[in-house]
């Protein structure tokens, strides 16, 4: 079993509302193989919700006390996001996962580029504040521009 972004496995729970369904990996959730999360739901933020970035640095650096994670508003929402993190984490490791696919430039779940804190559509490279928490529980993150050949050498390599 392996977990996913909840908004990559079709559910609508992005900070806009929508989801980025790929629908390999809807299947594999409503399969049973795998775990739905969204980092920001679990940490009690709403759908739809203002658009939110780190400022000051990428996840490694909210945990660190460095950086907050800010809305385009405004409202500080750092904690949200961090209790979102350890929440989802305690999900995925109840199950036994030790495998996550990701979805790219989120605030939580950016595994290779987030934006760069200024909402003007600017990426650079970072993490979320999930996906720096997953990091160091262990866990292994696997982008969504990558998560086929990724679980192709799992399964290959005798994983589940």
């Amino acid at each position: 079993m392996i977990g996913i972004s909840s908004c990559l496995g079709g559910l609508c729970c992005r900070y806009d509302g929508q989801s980025k369904t790929i629908p390999e990996l809807s299947v594999l959730a409503e399969e049973g193989e795998a775990l739905l999360v969204c980092p920001e739901v679990l940490g009690g933020l709403p759908i739809p919700r203002a658009p939110a970035e780190i400022i000051g640095g990428d996840g490694y650096d909210v945990w660190q006390g460095n950086a907050k994670v800010m809305t385009i508003t405004g409202e500080d929402v750092t904690e949200a996001f961090k209790r979102g993190a350890v929440i989802a984490y305690e999900e995925l490791k109840n199950l036994d996962i030790s495998c996550i696919v990701m979805k790219e430039n989120s605030p939580s779940c950016g595994s290779r580029a987030i934006y760069d804190g200024s909402f003007s559509g600017n990426k650079k490279s970072g993490v979320g504040v999930a996906t720096a928490y997953f990091c160091q529980q262990g866990i292994d993150i696997v982008s969504e521009t990558h998560w086929k050949t990724v679980l192709k050498e799992n399964k290959q390599h005798g994983g589940n």
